[in-house]
């Protein structure tokens, strides 16, 4: 219970941070304001199944549906959830044309495409439980006046203590290790030959926004090089906290770096940023972790880079598409450290995402504005970081 009540506490203090910036586009916005008629509201979460009852506060999962079915129900209104999201025939399908709210997460999401908001003609708003609405076609979205929401700041920490799992992984080439006891061998030259120490090594994030910062900020204290590069430069006080330094060419960063991690959003722009001329203009070797999206990276390229030895090694826990058929490339490849999307779904982070999830809807019945950071489709507008 207190771990609950913390998490609700922290999703209310979101409300004082600052507004985001979002980009103009023309378009009529759906009403908002719930009426006092019942809500259909669908959730789209992965099943747990033997997993479901080993944990009290496992509320990300199909069978915990957030926490919030009694709360909803009480208040009169429909919550349907599902894990089936694909296709014609799927179970979400099905309730297209008339929910009123859809709930989805990175971790297992809907695809919510143009053709599927043209057909949901009472769908009003877009929660993702989580961080990254990319699932969305964020500007169908807007032209259709939907508004699109998530828990900002949510998981940040269960991501950015991922990423540094990740790096210490692959720098000290844990998982050879690893399988070597698991398959009763012993060869110590086999991991040593290209385990290395994090202390010295240059790393450079590409992207400093919370879940960057909060990288920088636990890498501090292993002694590294730390550049970022980012579309905003942070404020001099914060750059001598993290002792990270601004680079304002991306290309000049990557050739610089030892390790480099990802942490832009996806957009248009970053779609297939990281294609085979890119990781070329990278030291030979380099290590890359990616819990951001899978699509800012050429999956091929990815491939061929970590054969030929130019990517050193690659981790991360985030494919295109989601989840990722058994045929993947990159479950295949050498000198990985992949997993499922697993890094912001944390319990800690689910009861953080629960709750504000349950806050907005609970603001949305009111007809209450959401906390002003958690916007990422407004009246019409998108948020600055996907224009």
């Amino acid at each position: 219970m207190a771990m609950k009540r913390a998490a609700t506490s922290a999703i209310r203090a979101f409300s004082s941070s600052s507004p985001s910036s979002f980009g103009s586009s023309g378009s009529s916005t759906r009403l908002l304001h719930a009426s006092a008629e019942s809500k259909k509201i669908v959730g789209v979460f992965y099943k747990a199944n033997e997993y479901a009852s080993l944990n009290p506060n496992f509320v990300g999962s199909l069978e915990g549906a957030l926490g919030i079915r009694d709360w909803l129900e009480s208040q009169g209104h429909q919550y349907i959830v599902t894990d089936d999201k694909e296709g014609l025939d799927s179970e979400l399908e099905k309730h297209i044309p008339d929910l009123h709210v859809l709930i989805t997460t990175p971790f297992h999401p809907a695809y919510v495409t143009e053709e599927r908001i043209k057909r949901a003609k009472n769908l009003q708003l877009l929660l993702t439980a989580g961080i990254g609405s990319d699932h969305i076609d964020l500007n169908a979205a807007a032209a259709a006046g939907l508004t699109v929401a998530e828990v900002t700041g949510s998981n940040v920490v269960s991501v950015a203590e991922d990423e540094l799992m990740r790096i210490l992984m692959l720098v000290r080439n844990f998982l050879p290790g690893y399988h070597q006891v698991i398959n009763g061998e012993w060869n110590v030259a086999a991991i040593a030959y290209r385990a290395y120490d994090l202390e010295g090594k240059t790393v450079g994030t590409v992207g400093a926004g919370r879940i960057g910062r909060l990288l920088l900020q636990r890498l501090k204290p292993f002694n590294c090089n730390l550049l970022y590069h980012d579309r905003i430069k942070m404020e001099p006080e914060l750059e001598k906290q993290t002792g990270a330094k601004f680079e304002e060419d991306l290309d000049s960063m990557l050739s610089k770096c030892d390790i480099v991690v990802i942490n832009t959003p996806l957009t248009e722009k970053t779609r297939g940023m990281f294609d085979k001329e890119k990781i070329a203009k990278m030291k030979k070797g380099v290590l890359i972790v990616n819990n951001a999206r899978g699509a800012i990276m050429d999956t091929q390229a990815v491939v061929d880079a970590c054969s030929s030895g130019q990517i050193g090694g690659y981790s991360g826990d985030v494919w295109n598409p989601q989840p990722a058929p058994k045929d993947h490339p990159w479950r295949y490849m050498p000198n990985h450290a992949m997993t499922p999307h697993v890094s912001g779904t944390t319990i800690d982070g689910q009861l953080r995402y629960a709750a504000g999830v349950k806050d907005m809807l609970d603001r949305y019945f009111k007809g209450e504005e959401f906390p002003a950071q958690n916007y990422i489709v407004k009246e019409g507008k998108l948020a600055s970081q996907y224009l």
